[in-house]
């Protein structure tokens, strides 16, 4: 039997198209980063792809067929820096920015390691600090490619344990999703009248190199799963659909929304929370 190939409906391409967009994704290398930035890739859309290591950089982008530099968002200058090559890159256009680039940090609070404060300036420098930093510089091109009707878009990589702590002691890393959470909805009515849309993407558990290390506080990928309602974790599709609905035309009316994508983690918790009440 031979398939039949469907012709997608026009209002699907109207409504979530990102063809011809200029996007740029911080830790674009590997992890989430990088499943943004292929499935953008095969959108149409042109990306440039950025982590501080440019031997990772080139062999991601050499994957996916896209354009890279390496940079350090983590202090201001890095982020400046890249702004302005994304200005020669994109012509001084840039459509969607995807904040994606983060680390984590972890230890007991009980131990005194000496590295308490190293670990907290890592974390907030990189997932907050420098997200802040980068957006700001970038602000000019956005306005260039901003209109009333198809805003420029703002995307930040939360995650759901900055809205409920997870039980590893990574105070850090949780600490500083909240603050990119809050720091969303600041900027989103700081931009809304520039026509700049500013958003978050909260992840559930997705499988990355970050997310191993939570092996070592034992929760392993079949002792997370059991905890999720919808028995999985994340994936690709998952964390792609969601920034491909802010970018398009689709989301175009939506701002400062902190969208949980996390197989209904988040609301069950509540749920168990709500009924001990």
């Amino acid at each position: 039997m031979t398939a039949t190939l469907t012709k997608v409906p026009p209002i699907l391409n109207h409504l979530f198209s990102v063809s011809g967009k200029n996007v740029l994704i911080t830790g674009g290398s590997r992890g989430i980063g990088l499943m943004i930035a292929k499935n953008f890739v095969q959108a149409g859309a042109n990306v440039l792809l950025t982590s501080r290591s440019e031997e990772a950089c080139k062999e991601a982008a050499q994957s996916i067929q896209s354009q890279y530099v390496a940079s350090n968002v983590a202090n201001r200058e890095g982020c400046e820096a890249l702004a302005r090559h994304v200005a020669q890159v994109f012509d001084n256009r840039l459509d969607v920015l995807i904040n994606n680039a983060g680390t984590s940090w972890g230890e007991p609070l009980d131990r005194k390691s000496g590295k308490a404060n190293w670990g907290f300036d890592k974390v907030f420098d990189l997932n907050v600090k420098g997200m802040f930093y980068l957006t700001q510089a970038c602000i000019p091109l956005l306005q260039n490619a901003a209109t009333p009707d198809n805003p420029a878009r703002v995307i930040n990589v939360g995650s759901i344990v900055g809205l409920i702590p997870q039980s590893a002691p990574t105070h850090a890393y949780d600490a500083s999703k909240a603050a990119v959470h809050s720091l969303t909805k600041k900027l989103a009515a700081d931009l809304a009248r520039q026509h700049i849309t500013v958003n978050a993407l909260a992840p559930g558990f997705v499988q990355t190199r970050m997310t191993q290390g939570l092996e070592s506080w034992g929760a392993t990928p079949e002792k997370v799963a059991q905890t999720i309602p919808l028995q999985r974790w994340g994936n690709e599709d998952d964390m792609t659909g969601a920034c491909i609905y802010f970018s398009s035309r689709a989301g175009a009316w939506c701002t400062g929304v902190i969208l949980n994508v996390d197989g209904g983690a988040v609301g069950a918790i509540q749920v168990q929370l709500d009924s001990k009440l």
